[in-house]
């Protein structure tokens, strides 16, 4: 099969086309025929090394079809949804013709949305939605601000909190992005900065219920003097660098606010098991165009590499996808 490899750690360039063998899958384990993927942020910071040594190859979700399932959950050919469990850290993962992942990392569909649509809607959704209705408890009416909207995650965030009813802020560094975060269900649209707290506070003096921080540890501190008393802010991503900061517990926190962390490595864990998100009705929600979740650039396979400067350019505005 072919698959697209990290050669060694570096730039896009590392990433070179190779004939592998196909996978053959542990008990446990899915075969799944991979005909798109989405890519992540999180693959630019395996190719690169940031997360110390990974597999060969990367990718962390894609949609396919059955070819062998050892556990006699799915049927051969049978369409899936695959995310995590390992994938292109400690397995082998999506960039490739073919790809072994646990069962307990695989959605079952029904759908008509082609593939580069399915694509899109995976790993962003599942954890949009983890984020929001397990970790920050959204509810309609309540106020949302999503840090750093414009990314494929931050933009399936803002759909699902609009159908639930939610009053959305967003952000975003660039304000010729508005129009889209306004379309996607942001009441108003706030223009990025490190101290942004006192103008979320102008305009809700007694703090608001829920903050989605996705610019990562540069403006965390910030975000939780956004939160009213009782609360919540969930930290979800790292837009602005992983680079720590210090702080003092007395003065960095904020009194009465819920801080929390979400990865979505997670997903497939006791603790987190793929039951507890809707991806069917997610994905029929996608269909019917209640979210618009379609790809922002859909690329060829051999196009990787152009998928990752985009992803690293921070000029995408959305999901990128690659067809195999």
């Amino acid at each position: 099969m072919k698959a697209m490899t990290i050669k060694e750690h570096g730039g896009p360039d590392q990433l070179v086309l190779a004939e592998l063998p196909v996978p053959a899958p542990a008990q446990g384990e899915v075969l799944i025929r991979v005909k798109a993927l989405g890519i992540n942020r999180a693959e630019t910071y395996m190719r690169k090394g940031a997360w110390g040594k990974v597999a060969r190859v990367s990718g962390i979700e894609c949609v396919g079809l059955v070819e062998q399932d050892t556990t006699g959950r799915f049927p051969k050919g049978g369409t899936v949804a695959a995310i995590m469990g390992g994938m292109g850290r400690t397995r082998n993962g999506s960039y490739a013709e073919y790809t072994c992942v646990p069962a307990t990392n695989v959605f079952a569909l029904d759908t008509d949305l082609d593939w580069a649509e399915l694509a899109a809607i995976p790993e962003s959704y599942a954890t949009a939605w983890s984020c929001l209705i397990h970790s920050l408890h959204l509810e309609k009416k309540q106020v949302l601000l999503v840090r750093g909207a414009t990314s494929a995650l931050g933009q399936a965030a803002l759909n699902i909190a609009s159908c639930i009813g939610a009053v959305t802020l967003a952000t975003t560094r660039n304000k010729e992005r508005a129009p889209l975060l306004k379309s996607l269900g942001a009441s108003r649209v706030l223009i990025e900065a490190d101290t942004l707290s006192p103008a979320v506070r102008e305009l809700h003096p007694d703090g608001i219920d829920a903050v989605l921080e996705l610019v990562g540890n540069r403006t965390l501190l910030d975000s939780l003097r956004m939160a009213r008393k009782g609360g919540r802010v969930c930290a979800a991503g790292f837009l602005g660098g992983s680079e720590p900061v210090s702080f003092d517990v007395l003065t960095g926190f904020q009194p009465g606010v819920d801080l929390s962390f979400y990865a979505s490595f997670m997903l497939g864990t006791k603790d987190y098991p793929l039951s507890d998100i809707p991806m069917q009705a997610i994905v029929d929600d996608a269909a019917r165009g209640a979210y618009k979740a379609k790809p922002v650039k859909v690329l060829a396979f051999e196009q990787i590499p152009e998928a990752h400067r985009l992803v690293e350019s921070n000029v995408a505005g959305g999901k990128i996808v690659v067809v195999v």
